[in-house]
């Protein structure tokens, strides 16, 4: 791409930043103006000078903003000092504008020239102005000399008292600052939680109903400067200042969270900003103080967002716009790239930090969907920009160009932390690589939030055009170490669909791994359990009575299940029912759903379910039934035809799609499409836009589009007529059905949203390995393997006559073996390496002539020690056929 620098450190934009600016105020002593709401303090060496002006004519020209600072050093601005004999300096804060001002003037200016220039900046008429010095008001003929004024003297503006809504605040704040100002000047400082009871009296005299008054309430605050001295004690070289500023300010930051209700709270975020503006400035980004202060603005920005140019215009709110916060994105993304690089460049290093990886995400998400917005209206951003005004479209995306300077930064961004993860995944794959040779243990401890980062990228990468495809082509190179960090660090509460809508970087234990995630949380309490009490000769019926009539809330627990007559109780029974009550829901024979010719393992609906008055029902039960299976890692040897599964994932269908599903409508419909144009037109097929339906024992004729039975298909509508023949064949004769089971299925996953989702982020191939199971043969290596012994050795000649019984059985007796032992009949697709649990044979003391037992529960097979292997193996052929090997387990 032209124009990108992705090599750029980005350490450089915190250098060029001046938003997040110094604004640190040696307050020697000032009197809070109320309705006027600005403070002035004179200094002549005490901050540091970035802008001088010798001319005294103009007071605009005097009038200069104090100036910003982005540095991170450790040094401070209170003790940097220049000299400049016969200057004043004076700082005043506008805080109605938000800006730092800086009023310079001679030591042989009169003191109404210092009045007239405050009126010229402020509106403050002079007759309502005092300037105090040693306790004395100073006369307007006098000049700055004559009132012998000195280096580092402190000059006072007092107006006239105005009326407040919020007295008791005023004076509060007041006494606070002075108390600071105190402790800074005393000699002896000792520990002091004055200051911190006063913070907390201030936020609980917080108006609660109306924002406004809140608003003016913490708007006192910032005008009384109290940041400014709060962090001037901070930096105190007395550690007992320091460790009560420390203290205090935490304090603020964490009761405005638990004292204030949230709305309100959030009215803090300019406090705050101030706080972090003041830390960042003087004792740097990797202050402590300054971490807790960036990361509660943060989560501030998060939950209430940016506002945009243009809102900020019309309705003029005092509130948060991106120029306010982008600088923390700068500052954040900066270390996090440095801190990918020593991942690369060393084993030792831990990788970034947590908590910068959560500000981070917190900052730019804001910044992200203002952005994305308008991309969302005008497409991606081509890069690089045009100029403003090179074309018309550009020019009407006039907010995008306000912050041009934003998306410059943001695109290099991107490809700097892109380029840098890149090389720590290809880092990641090397150490898996020796791990699997057993040859050293990754360090995945530093691997932890390469995830998180790698989410922020792709979604900066959307922003702009072809930056998606290149991130999506990386990962696709960087598959091993990518699914590594799904498996290891994808949680439950976040949303992943940003990786499921590429399936390609992914492969299937990872699907299924953030598929099931979707699903809720199997409960262990027994309390929480959904309990059923089933007779198998009434299994299909009383089982919908149970799963159909619930509250999903209560199915979304798990179940507990029993048998009637039965004692055996658990998780085998569980298993058991899911396997017989999907044989039932699936039995053609119920007429709910249809195998498919070509395979009978795969179903979809049946468009004549209608037979059943309460098929509609049913289906909504199978789709509960189906989803409590897959949440209980459950499976049941049933799966879909890829039009059933299609219509879940809300796709559509093709001709191909019904291969499966009607061989003879797809090889008719292919021949349709592939016969010679003019003997179609010749109407050789005879056909019009109609399809003959049976419904209940009678056939009809159906029109696939107005006027259908008088339209002929001719070389020209014949794919029209194949695709509306295939809508109505696979769409809308079973679409009610499809919506019942969809519906019942989104009743056990929460949301219409997710059951989609759920589908979407799968193949048709990883649904039958997670339905159906292992589809090839039980290995009865395999089987040994993941099976440990009680009572007896695997040196006994009982555990040896039994796997020779077991490898001369039938692949069907096997599985009947196999459910017998553990209520499953169909392995996971692992193997019994995929099963929650080792198999166990345990050695019982009962007589030689009793049949084998088991605990299905515990994956327990028990027998006693049969003589000889003849005895075994008749004991073991009653319990391996089908209409003995069920119910037989106990608890």
């Amino acid at each position: 791409m032209t124009g990108v620098n992705p090599k750029r450190k980005l350490e450089d934009y915190a250098a060029d930043e001046d938003a997040v600016s110094s604004e640190l105020y040696l307050v020697h002593s000032a009197v809070r103006m109320r309705k006027d709401q600005f403070v002035l303090t004179s200094f002549t060496d005490s901050a540091p000078r970035h802008h001088q002006n010798n001319s005294s004519d103009s007071a605009s020209s005097s009038l200069q903003q104090l100036p910003s600072s982005s540095s991170s050093s450790s040094s401070s601005v209170f003790t940097q000092s220049t000299r400049f004999p016969g200057r004043l300096q004076f700082f005043v804060r506008l805080l109605s504008r938000g800006n730092t001002l800086v009023l310079q003037a001679e030591s042989t200016d009169s003191v109404k020239s210092i009045h007239e220039k405050i009126q010229f900046i402020t509106g403050m008429p002079i007759t309502e102005q005092r300037l105090i010095y040693r306790g004395k008001q100073l006369q307007w003929e006098q000049t700055l000399a004559g009132c012998d004024i000195q280096n580092d003297a402190g000059l006072q503006l007092v107006g006239r008292m105005r009326s407040t809504g919020h007295p008791q605040a005023w004076q509060l704040i007041n006494d606070l600052v002075s108390q600071i100002f105190d402790l800074c000047k005393s000699g002896n400082p000792r520990p002091s939680n004055r200051i911190k009871t006063r913070l907390i009296e201030f936020l609980t005299m917080t108006p609660r109903n109306a924002t406004e008054k809140s608003a003016e309430h913490l708007q006192i605050f910032l005008s009384s400067c109290a940041p400014a001295a709060l962090v001037m004690l901070y930096m105190s070289q007395a550690k007992v200042n320091k460790d009560t500023a420390d203290e205090s300010i935490r304090q603020f930051i964490n009761s405005s969270k638990t004292v204030l209700p949230n709305p309100i709270y959030t009215q803090c975020a300019p406090i705050i900003l101030e706080f972090c503006k003041l830390l960042r400035a003087s004792a740097g980004v990797d202050d402590s103080l300054y971490g807790v202060c960036r990361s509660s603005l943060g989560g501030i920005v998060e939950s209430v967002g940016v506002l945009s140019w243009e809102s900020k215009k019309t309705d003029g709110k005092d509130v948060m716009e991106l120029q306010d916060i982008f600088p923390f994105v700068r500052e954040l993304a900066a270390k996090l790239s440095q801190a990918l690089e020593s991942s690369v460049g060393s084993d030792m290093v831990m990788g970034p930090s947590s908590s910068d990886v959560r500000d981070f995400t917190a900052f730019i998400g804001p910044i992200m969907n203002l952005i994305g917005d308008h991309v969302a209206i005008c497409s991606p951003i081509a890069f690089p920009l045009q100029e403003e005004g090179t074309s018309e479209e550009e020019s009407k995306r006039f907010e995008m160009l306000y912050y041009r300077q934003q998306i410059k930064c943001l695109h290099d961004i991107y490809f700097d932390l892109l380029e840098k993860l890149e090389l720590c995944l290809k880092k990641m794959e090397e150490s898996l690589a020796l791990k699997e040779k057993g040859e050293g243990e990754p360090l995945v401890s530093g691997w932890s939030q390469y995830f998180a980062i790698l989410k922020e990228i792709n979604a900066i990468s959307k922003l702009y055009k072809g930056s998606e495809d290149e991130f999506w082509n990386r990962m696709r190179h960087r598959k091993v170490s990518l699914c590594f960090l799904i498996m290891r660090f994808a949680k439950r509460s976040e949303d992943h669909r940003w990786i499921l809508e590429h399936k390609e970087v992914t492969n299937f234990e990872v699907r299924r791994y953030l598929a099931m995630m979707m699903l809720p949380e199997v409960k262990d309490e027994y309390e929480e359990l959904h309990e059923m009490l089933i007779d198998r000769a009434q299994l299909l019926s009383e089982s919908f009575e149970y799963i159909a009539h619930a509250d999903p809330e209560s199915l979304r627990g798990g179940l507990f299940m029993e048998f009637k007559s039965e004692e055996a109780t658990g998780p085998g029974v569980l298993r058991e029912w899911f396997f017989l009550v999907c044989r039932a829901i699936f039995n053609p024979q119920n007429a709910l759903f249809v195998a498919c010719p070509n395979d009978r393992r795969r179903f979809f609906p049946n468009p004549a379910s209608k037979v059943d008055p309460l098929h509609l029902e049913y289906f909504s039960f199978s789709g509960r039934v189906i989803a409590l299976a897959l949440m209980h890692k459950i499976q049941v040897g049933i799966v879909f035809d890829r039009v059933f599964f299609l219509q879940l994932s809300g796709k559509s269908i093709s001709l191909d799609d019904i291969r499966d599903a009607d061989p003879f409508l797809y090889s008719s419909c292919r021949q349709i499409l592939e016969m010679d144009p003019e003997m179609v037109d010749q109407d050789t097929l005879g056909l019009t836009f109609v399809r003959e339906v049976e419904e209940l024992g009678s056939r009809k004729v159906v029109e696939l589009c107005p006027n259908g039975k008088s339209t002929m298909v001719n070389s020209k509508n014949r794919k029209q007529y194949v695709e509306l023949l295939i809508q109505h064949r696979f769409v809308t004769s079973i679409a009610e059905q499809v919506a019942h089971f969809a519906q019942g299925f989104a009743d056990i996953i929460t949301t219409v949203r997710l059951q989609k989702s759920f589908f979407q982020s799968l193949n048709l191939e990883d649904l039958d390995w997670m339905l159906h199971g292992s589809e090839t043969a039980v290995s009865v290596e395999d089987w040994k393997a993941h099976t440990d012994y009680n009572g007896y050795k695997e040196s006994d000649p009982q555990i040896s006559w039994f796997w020779k019984i077991v490898g001369c059985m039938t692949a069907e007796q096997r599985k009947v073996l196999l459910f017998f032992w553990t209520s499953i009949k169909y392995l996971p697709v692992e193997g019994f390496g995929g099963l929650a649990s080792r198999l166990y044979i345990y050695k019982t003391r009962e007589s030689n002539d009793r049949l084998p037992s088991s605990h299905t529960c515990f994956f327990r097979l028990c027998f006693p020690p049969y003589p000889s292997m003849d005895a075994m193996q008749d004991r073991l052929h009653i319990i391996t056929q089908e209409h003995v090997g069920c119910s037989f387990g106990t608890w």
